[in-house]
C-alpha cells in the first residue's frame, strides 16, 4: 500500500512540474533593434533588453513554458531564452529568412522560410530538421490548429493559404485569397479560421473542414494594411491589427460586421492576447512602442516604449 502511495505522489509531484511557473512577462521583438524587450505584465514595465541577433521577428513560447523562441530573421536562425533568466540558452539554423513560425501543440517549430518558397519543422530540443514543405512564394504567417493536425501557412506572392496535413506534412488545400496574406488564426475547435491579407485590405472567415471561404470583408480604407489576427476568449470578436491605419478594428467574428476602431501607436503589426482574455499587447512598428487594450472597454490603458521596430510579441502567463 505504501508503495502505491508513493507512485501516485510522485505521478502527481511529476504532472504539477511538467509546466514551468509562468513569469507573467511580455516578450516583444524589435525587428530594427536586433533585441528583445522584456515587460513585467503587472507593471506594464520594461525590467530588461536582450540583444539576439540581426532582425528578429517572430516569436514563441515552447507548450511547457520552459522556453521562448525567437527567429533571427538576417541570422538563418532560431534563438531560443530562458523566460525566467533571460539568458540566451542556444541557436539552431532555421532555413533561409525564418520570419514567422507557430509552435505545434508536440513543441514542434513550424517556420515560414520566406526566401526559399518553404515551410520547415524543427524540433527546438535538437535543432534537428523535421519536415520540409514547399509553398507557394513568399510565405509569411503560420497558425496550427489546437488538436495539431492542420497548419497553415499563408504566402504572400502567392495570394494562398496553404493548408499542410500533420503528421503527413503535406499540402492538402491550396486556398486562394486577397492579395498578400499576412497571418491566420483557428477557433478553438479547429474547424474555422481567420485571415488577412494586407494589400487588399481584407479579413476572410475559412472552413477548415472543406477549405472553403465563408465570408470576407473589406476593412474600407485604403490606409488599412491588416497584418495580425486573434479571437476573443469567447470567439465572439475578431481583433485585426490595421497596420498604416494606427489601429486595431473590431470584428463580428461570426458576420464579420466592424463593431469599433481603437487606435493604438503607428503600423500595428503583432497581437497578443493574456490567456484569461483581459488584455491585447500591440507591437507598434513605426512608433517603437506597445500599447495595452482593455478588451471589456475596448481602450488603450497602457503605452509602454520599447526597442526599435517592435514586431512580435508573446505572452508567458
Amino acid at each position: 500500500m505504501k508503495s502505491l502511495l508513493l507512485i501516485a505522489l510522485s505521478l502527481i509531484i511529476g504532472y504539477e512540474t511538467a509546466l514551468a511557473e509562468p513569469t507573467k512577462r511580455i516578450f516583444v521583438t524589435n525587428e530594427n533593434g536586433n533585441s528583445v524587450s522584456v515587460i513585467d505584465g503587472r507593471t506594464n514595465k520594461v525590467e530588461a533588453t536582450i540583444d539576439i541577433g540581426k532582425q528578429p521577428r517572430g516569436i514563441g513560447i515552447a507548450p511547457d513554458g520552459r522556453e521562448v523562441y525567437v527567429a533571427v530573421s538576417e541570422e538563418n536562425a532560431i534563438a531560443v531564452i530562458d523566460p525566467k533568466s533571460l539568458k540566451l540558452l542556444r541557436t539552431f539554423k532555421s532555413g533561409p529568412d525564418p520570419e514567422a513560425f507557430a509552435v505545434h501543440p508536440n513543441g514542434h517549430l513550424y517556420i515560414s522560410n520566406e526566401d526559399d518558397a518553404k515551410a520547415s519543422v524543427y524540433d527546438p530540443k535538437t535543432g534537428q530538421r523535421i519536415a520540409e514543405i514547399p509553398v507557394g512564394l513568399e510565405p509569411e504567417g503560420v497558425a496550427i490548429s489546437p488538436d495539431g493536425k492542420q497548419v497553415i501557412v499563408t504566402s504572400e506572392s502567392t495570394n494562398m493559404l496553404h493548408v499542410i496535413a500533420v503528421p503527413e506534412h503535406r499540402v492538402v488545400a491550396n486556398i486562394l485569397v486577397g492579395a498578400r496574406p499576412r497571418a491566420a488564426v483557428f477557433s478553438r475547435d479547429g474547424k474555422e479560421a481567420y485571415a488577412t491579407s494586407e494589400i487588399s485590405g481584407e479579413v476572410k472567415r475559412v472552413d477548415m473542414v472543406q477549405h472553403t471561404i465563408l465570408k470576407k470583408v473589406s476593412l474600407g480604407d485604403d490606409s488599412i494594411k491588416p497584418k495580425d489576427v486573434l479571437l476573443s476568449k469567447d470567439e465572439s470578436l475578431a481583433y485585426v491589427a490595421g497596420g498604416r491605419a494606427n489601429q486595431v478594428i473590431v470584428l463580428d467574428a461570426k458576420t464579420l460586421e466592424i463593431k469599433t476602431r481603437i487606435p493604438v501607436g503607428k503600423r500595428v503589426w503583432g497581437l497578443a492576447m493574456t490567456r484569461d482574455g483581459s488584455r491585447i499587447y500591440t507591437t507598434n512598428g513605426a512608433s517603437n512602442n506597445v500599447s495595452v487594450i482593455d478588451t471589456a472597454t475596448h481602450q488603450v490603458v497602457a503605452t509602454i516604449e520599447v526597442g526599435e521596430g517592435p514586431w512580435g510579441v508573446v505572452i508567458d502567463d
